[in-house]
């Protein structure tokens, strides 16, 4: 007879009544991540290109948020900030990549409160915040990215040890999910618990095994806005990083679609194993009293705007999948509230009765999916380290560009795509000022110190043409490598 049913005739003969005494059982919180999945890279948003029957059940059983932001990045490798933003509620502003300055993390959280927290998958912002937030984990990637079928791993051992396990035999979401599925089977505890799965998929190698590489479904998109000049207006960390060179400039828009059908196949295999999870969750009869949540760290451009990185402001890749779906949420509901990752900290509080730190920045989400309130903020704010800062209120958002005196302005409502530059319209002069006190508004709020404006822009324009591409190379598979670098 387990301790918790004793507990429970304990209450009951107390007098308290039945549902008051299950209701005291925390939640169970299923946390599933995506590396790199832009927003509109799921069915059941409205993507008639990419096959994710797993996540969109999700939605359709769940309360998703639609208008949801990474918030900006201090790094050319947003994932880190952006785990780090997740993992403490708090911006890049206010929180180090490594996590050390951060007072408790929500699964150090969960840990005071009698959960017991497992982690697996990737994890890119050091082994010490990894120990800080899991007392169990299996298959964990130290690291930004690798093949996905040779990721190096490292098991949590007795006392506490990471163990280094060496390469991984099996393709890295199989790997992940088999984790998953291996702690969700042998969990018999009473307490609580937080299974955290993030996925290495889709970031780039674009691998998907083989029967998933040659689904033409992403090849026939044709709605993608892909630029194929060769001189762009840019900054550096949208030209130069490694995301880049994954192809030459020009673009060859039939490259550009091959690739975007290969992102579609790594989601569509990541989604089939989230369904073994999801499967494995409902077999051990924890899924009745289970949070599960599905996000990614951020966006991906794949060829809007020419582009492939996410070293942007642009919506595809600062916007993100958010669903909630368990107990007490709303089933097939959503939101246009503006939002970001990090209000899954206070949501969790909120949700599971939680006491929530001081120091969170973000919101809960909560009230939205009860119906108490339509939003939690009018405008969203998106700064990328010192070159891109971004403030978006309702259908306009500003970009500005203040190394190279560039300023953008876009009517989302007319024009999602941000492709028509309305900034050099004289009747926009108005709307650019009152954006642009919104963004100092915002600076000021979140510590942002970054003038707006510089005494020597450098040059807008750059060419890319004959760059070099070795930075691409590394971690590719040799069929790519042949595919997309002529070796």
């Amino acid at each position: 007879m387990s301790f918790r049913f004793v507990a429970v005739l304990v209450a009951i003969s107390a007098g308290f009544p039945l549902g008051q005494v299950l209701a005291a059982k925390k939640p169970n919180i299923l946390f599933l991540f995506a590396d790199d999945q832009r927003k509109d890279a799921v069915a059941a948003f409205g993507n008639p290109h990419i096959e994710t029957p797993n996540i969109d059940r999700l939605v359709r059983g769940g309360f998703s948020f639609r208008e949801n932001y990474c918030f900006g990045s201090s790094s050319g490798a947003v994932c880190v900030p952006s785990r780090a933003m997740l993992m403490s509620g708090r911006t890049w502003f206010g929180v180090r990549s490594d996590m050390n300055n951060a007072r408790v993390l929500f699964p150090e959280l969960l840990q005071q409160n009698g959960y017991v927290t497992f982690g697996t998958g990737k994890w890119h912002n050091g082994k010490p915040s990894w120990q800080r937030c899991f007392q169990r984990g299996k298959s964990i990637f130290f690291g930004g990215m690798s093949d996905h079928t040779k990721v190096p791993l490292h098991d949590l051992g007795q006392g506490g040890k990471l163990i280094d396990r060496g390469m991984g035999g099996s393709f890295s979401s199989t790997l992940f999910a088999d984790a998953a599925v291996d702690f969700i089977n042998g969990y018999d505890g009473d307490k609580p618990f937080l299974c955290y799965v993030a996925f290495t998929s889709p970031h780039d190698p674009r691998q998907p095994p083989k029967e998933y590489r040659e689904n033409t479904t992403g090849r026939n998109c044709h709605s993608r806005k892909t630029s194929c000049r060769s001189t762009l207006f840019t900054t550096d960390n949208m030209v130069n990083k490694r995301d880049e060179s994954l192809l030459g400039w020009p673009r060859q828009p039939e490259m550009v679609r091959d690739q975007l059908a290969e992102y579609y196949g790594m989601i569509t295999h990541m989604d089939g194993q989230i369904g073994r999870i999801l499967a494995a969750l409902e077999k051990s009869g924890h899924a009745k009293n289970t949070l599960v949540v599905y996000a990614a760290d951020h966006g991906l451009a794949m060829g809007s705007h020419g582009l492939l990185g996410k070293q942007s402001v642009y919506e595809h890749s600062m916007k993100c999948p958010l669903v909630f779906n368990g107990p007490g949420v709303p089933s097939g509901k959503s939101s246009r509230a503006f939002t970001y990752l990090l209000d899954f900290y206070p949501t969790l509080c909120d949700y599971a009765g939680l006491p929530k730190p001081g120091d969170l920045a973000g919101h809960s989400l909560k009230p939205i999916w009860d119906g108490e309130s339509d939003s939690v903020r009018d405008s969203v704010f998106l700064p990328f380290r010192d070159i891109q800062r971004a403030v978006r209120q309702g259908r306009w958002k500003l970009i500005l560009y203040p190394k190279i005196k560039h300023t953008q302005l876009f009517d989302l409502e007319s024009d999602p795509d941000e492709i028509v530059n309305l900034a050099t319209r004289k009747r926009m002069a108005k709307r650019i000022d009152e954006m642009t006190k919104l963004m100092v508004s915002w600076q000021k709020r979140v510590g942002d110190k970054l003038p707006l404006t510089v005494a020597k822009p450098a040059p807008k324009e750059i060419d890319m043409t004959g760059r070099s591409r070795v930075n691409g190379r590394r971690w590719q598979p040799d069929w790519i490598l042949k595919k997309y670098f002529g070796d």
